[in-house]
């Protein structure tokens, strides 16, 4: 028998590939080995086929869709056009519901659970906005081109590769382009989605197509309390009135409180007074005035703390204004509104869910950076039901996101490849067991 010590070095280094790949492949986890099985199947193959092949139509779809305005409160005109698209693409079971969302029924073989894949139809952008798009290249330049326009276009041209492929999912799917995302729609398409409407406790899964870095994936909900804080008093002249109480003084002294408070960072707490509101004139006493709050995190129980600790500061600063000037004509009084609410909570990294997106992401060598945010997958999280959101394409093809020069590309190459993670990942989650 010949030494290993004396084999060619050619023959050396074969054998050496081989062990390597076997250590490899024997290393792998079931939920990478189940993806790789996906990828190279040909049905898959197909589906990145179909896509290709039906770029330009997905580029139309992007270009149409955003030509419609979609205001907050105010995406039934898009709504429509996304239902007659969903038809055209191949669903028959495609309704909308009473709270606006569009959801479309892909019957699947009835042996797993229910995955809702959805992108949000709202944009920041008010009623009157110059929607109209422009191209410089392979850039697509309007308002809301990218968040999430370019996740409905996404989601159609996705519901039309998998149809021509054939592809089977064991359990159904649901196609969704829903409606409040967006700032003051406080989600309420996902809450009407999970809490009330016909698909209530029936979605096992979620996926929402709404982000800008392929590598991100939000597992963590960043839940948020915005009140609206409105000091009232009797009012009077600067003058005449001096030493009256005065509401500005009580909520200046909240907001100076507010701003002292010390908080973790992690879990990280912020808080913010984004708008102050109030007063008639210069030399007059309000008898009125508001501040604009926002607290978030991504940890229900700090939410909870920092939202009582903000509740006993406006208390105090209103008691402190009653005991330090007079109250002839009446005391400041204060009423708190609550103007949004976002739940928190997140999908852990070793949940069946994040682990089958992670052997995903490792068959095309890359490893995902779990992150915190506020998503329409933030009501799923806070209910228990596994949820991410990702995003609709690659860091570095798109940006500006929430301004006029709002920006996508769709130079094809890359938005094949970007496809292609990307559809992956949605059908590793629903061919899971």
């Amino acid at each position: 028998m010949i030494s290993p010590a004396r084999w060619p070095r050619r023959l050396l280094a074969s054998l050496c590939s081989v062990f390597a790949l076997s250590a490899a492949v024997a290393a792998a986890t079931p939920e990478e080995a189940r993806a790789r099985e996906l990828i190279a199947s040909p049905q898959f193959q197909a589906v990145v086929a179909n896509y290709e092949r039906d770029f330009d139509r997905f580029v139309a779809e992007l270009i149409q869709l955003t030509e419609i305005p979609a205001p907050p409160f105010g995406e039934k005109a898009r709504g429509e056009a996304f239902s007659r698209l969903l038809r055209e693409s191949g669903l028959e079971d495609v309704s909308t519901d009473a709270e606006g969302n569009v959801i479309g029924v892909r019957r699947g073989k009835g042996q797993g659970p229910l995955l809702a894949v959805a992108a949000h139809l709202d944009t920041v952008f008010p009623a009157g906005t110059d929607v109209r798009v422009k191209r410089s290249g392979t850039r697509l330049i309007a308002p809301g081109v990218g968040d999430d326009t370019r996740g409905l276009a996404f989601v159609l041209a996705f519901t039309r590769a998998i149809r021509e492929a054939k592809i089977e999912t064991p359990g159904d799917l649901l196609i969704i382009g829903n409606v409040g995302e967006e700032g003051q729609g406080d989600l309420r398409g996902m809450r009407y989605l999970f809490t009330k409407g016909p698909w209530k406790d029936r979605i096992a899964r979620f996926i929402s197509v709404d982000g800008g870095n392929l590598d991100l994936v939000t597992s963590g909900a960043l839940g948020s309390l915005r009140y609206k804080v409105t000091f009232k008093g009797p009012g009077g002249h600067s003058w005449g009135a001096f030493g009256q109480v005065n509401p500005a003084f009580a909520m200046g002294n909240a907001m100076a409180k507010l701003g002292k408070v010390v908080v973790p960072k992690r879990p990280k707490v912020s808080y913010n007074v984004g708008v102050v509101s109030g007063g008639t004139s210069v030399n007059s006493i309000p008898f009125e005035v508001a501040m604009e709050v926002d607290m978030r995190s991504a940890s229900p129980e700090e939410l909870r703390k920092i939202d009582a600790e903000f509740k006993r500061i406006v208390a105090e600063a209103v008691d402190e204004e009653n005991a330090t000037r007079q109250t002839t004509f009446g005391r400041v009084t204060v009423e708190l509104k609550l103007i949004g609410e976002r739940p928190s909570g997140t999908t852990a990294p070793d949940s069946p869910i994040a682990r089958q997106i992670a052997g995903t992401m490792k068959n095309f060598d890359k490893v995902p950076v779990w992150e915190t945010s506020s998503t329409d997958a933030n009501i799923p999280i806070s209910l228990g039901i596994p949820a991410v959101a990702i995003a609709r394409n690659s860091a570095n093809k798109g940006g500006r996101s929430h301004s006029l020069d709002e920006w996508t590309d769709v130079e094809k190459t890359q938005a094949v490849k970007d496809f292609t993670l990307a559809a992956a990942i949605i059908l590793g989650v629903a061919t899971m067991p």
